[in-house]
């Protein structure tokens, strides 16, 4: 296949068809969030997968062995992803034979496609494609979009990629509520280190070079335990990289930032923080939902429920939490949420106080279910909710559903 032809670029519109991609790295993990936010039918063929790509499950199709020529069939487009060139080899060929286009990971030269550096801005989409120089196609992306970010039509001003720590909180989940200070500091990065809740397209973003490091703590399976997170953390940044921590909500509402500001503080490592959009504030206002609204509730209080009620562990009181009044906003709380709803009423709050309960909260799958604390264990129950979910209580959500009987 000649290399002396420039690319011709092009859009795929991959709704509803069916894209392959062999491998369950962090290669893999890196392109098939993009792939699913472009509707794509997804399917992943691997024998071993990163936890972030087993926590899609539902999502995609995840065929958890080695490769098989006939998973091409029908396929509209192939990643091929795997750390062993003859397998990628094998994909392409099979891509190859169906006049399917194919991208290789370990060598874009044999491929008959090349995945450009990309990013979103509201409803525009930039790629760019240099000759195989992934890593100034992405700076040249990261230019236009950091222009565009900040209402200029220019590359002037250079990012800081000094060694060190930044930690990044990505908001809620929309990858268009991250804020611009977060996108420079992935764009400057030299590693990042992501949570499961992350903004995970933007993963797709990073260029290929940026070592990505995977801390997914999925529901009842594999953790990373903190200690190791500010370990790996604060290694690479003593190495000389630049270290971004990138995490779902904001580093410091329930988000563990403050120790790993301390262990950084505590190895002589350079830290920095970007707030991010707080989830307990933006999923319920994205729902629709207001905290507090005049003549209704003056408060607002979030807490943990991780730990039920009368856990030794938990410094939560509930007793005070049910008489304070306004509106309680519940986060990590499905789990125990029955329990927690009969506390509230044990200490006062009426068992008609109305509930809402933000399922996926500003992403595609968000729902909202609703209920009181009288019927939320049951509610939980006919819904399927599952984590993650915030959980609003107060008569502030009928302010927002007036004619919901919960």
């Amino acid at each position: 296949m000649s290399s002396d032809h420039p690319p011709y670029p092009v859009g795929l519109r991959l709704a509803g068809r069916r894209v392959v991609v062999v491998g369950g790295g962090h290669v893999a993990q890196r392109r098939v969030p993009a792939l699913v936010a472009s509707g794509a039918d997804v399917v992943v063929v691997s024998p071993v997968m990163t936890p972030a790509l087993e926590g899609m499950a539902g999502e995609v199709t995840l065929v958890q062995r080695r490769f098989d020529d006939g998973d091409l069939e029908d396929a509209w487009y192939v990643v091929a992803a795997t750390d062993d060139p003859e397998v990628n080899a094998a994909v392409l060929a099979g891509a190859e034979a169906r006049r399917t286009f194919c991208v290789r990971a370990d060598d874009a030269s044999e491929a008959s496609a090349w995945t450009a550096a990309s990013g979103r801005h509201g409803r525009m989409t930039v790629a760019v494609l240099g000759n195989r120089e992934p890593r100034q196609s992405a700076a040249l992306r990261d230019d236009i979009l950091e222009a565009l970010a900040d209402g200029r039509l220019s590359t002037a001003g250079a990012l800081d990629r000094s060694p060190g720590v930044v930690l990044v909180g990505g908001g809620p989940g929309d990858p268009e509520l991250v804020t611009v200070a977060a996108r420079h500091a992935l764009a400057s990065a030299d590693v990042v280190v992501a949570d499961r809740l992350a903004p995970r397209e933007l993963l797709d973003e990073l260029g290929s070079d940026v070592e990505l490091i995977d801390v997914a703590k999925l529901p009842r399976g594999r953790s990373a335990l903190q200690e190791e997170i500010n370990r790996v953390v604060v290694d690479r940044a003593l190495a000389g990289k630049r270290v971004v921590r990138f995490k779902g909500g904001d580093s410091f509402v329930f988000g563990r930032g403050y120790e790993e500001v301390l262990a950084c503080r505590e190895a002589g490592v350079p830290v920095t923080v970007v707030p991010g959009v707080s989830s307990p504030l933006a999923v319920p206002g994205v729902a629709g939902i207001p905290v507090t609204h005049r003549g209704v509730a003056h408060s607002f209080t979030v807490v943990s429920g991780h730990l039920p009620p009368g856990h030794p562990q938990s410094l939560v009181d509930w007793g005070a939490a049910a008489r304070v009044g306004g509106t309680l906003v519940l986060m990590m709380a499905v789990e125990n949420a029955p329990a927690i709803a009969a506390e509230l009423v044990a200490h006062g709050r009426g068992a008609a106080t109305p509930v809402a309960v933000v399922c996926d909260g500003t992403m595609p799958t968000e729902r909202t279910v609703l209920a009181t604390l009288g019927t939320l264990a049951d509610r939980l129950v006919e819904h399927d909710v599952r984590p993650p979910a915030i959980i609003v209580v107060g008569e502030v959500v009928a302010v927002a559903h007036p004619a919901a009987d919960g």
